[in-house]
């Protein structure tokens, strides 16, 4: 054999080394760009909207999804020039990983959508509770003019 060929598969075994050192890289990046968990279970606030601001905030994945396209096109390099003898646990860990940044993005625009729905649904039960209120006032003037009208009645027929 050649030195250049032994040459060549020393390149090649450094370069895969360095593509799995750079797909590790930018998952350990994700993983840590994500919400920890008391970020999203522990939020304070004053009312309702508040605390569904917070926590539409708190889910914010940060450059995960930056990281996690970066880690699959270096998996996609290594693959298609076959440079990893096992990349299982690269695959398995872009997929879980990819799922969870779905998971906490599908949760803030589920959030987002509930912090958009409360100050209208507010509003409209203000409107209704005035409008009963209002009814129990008419009703309670209508009983009032009828007590007077049976007590006019009896003092007319006294």
């Amino acid at each position: 054999m050649s030195q250049s060929t032994l040459d060549d598969d020393e390149l090649f075994g450094e370069a895969a080394s360095e593509i799995r050192e750079d797909v590790e890289s930018s998952l350990e990046s994700a993983r840590e760009s994500l919400p920890a968990a008391d970020d999203i279970w522990d939020v304070e606030a004053d009312n309702t909207l508040g605390v569904l601001n917070a926590l539409r905030s708190a889910f914010d994945v940060g450059d995960a999804e930056e990281e996690l396209r970066d880690a699959k096109k270096w998996y996609t390099m290594g693959e298609r020039a076959d440079a990893f003898e096992d990349a299982d646990d690269l695959a398995e860990e872009i997929e879980t990983v990819g799922e969870l940044v779905e998971d906490v993005e599908d949760a803030k625009e589920q959030v987002g959508d509930l912090a958009s729905t409360v100050p209208q649904l507010r509003s409209q039960l203000e409107e209704f509770e005035a409008e009963s209120e209002a009814a129990e006032d008419d009703d309670a003037d209508v009983d009032a003019d009828a007590d007077a009208d049976a007590d006019a009645e009896a003092e007319a027929e006294a």
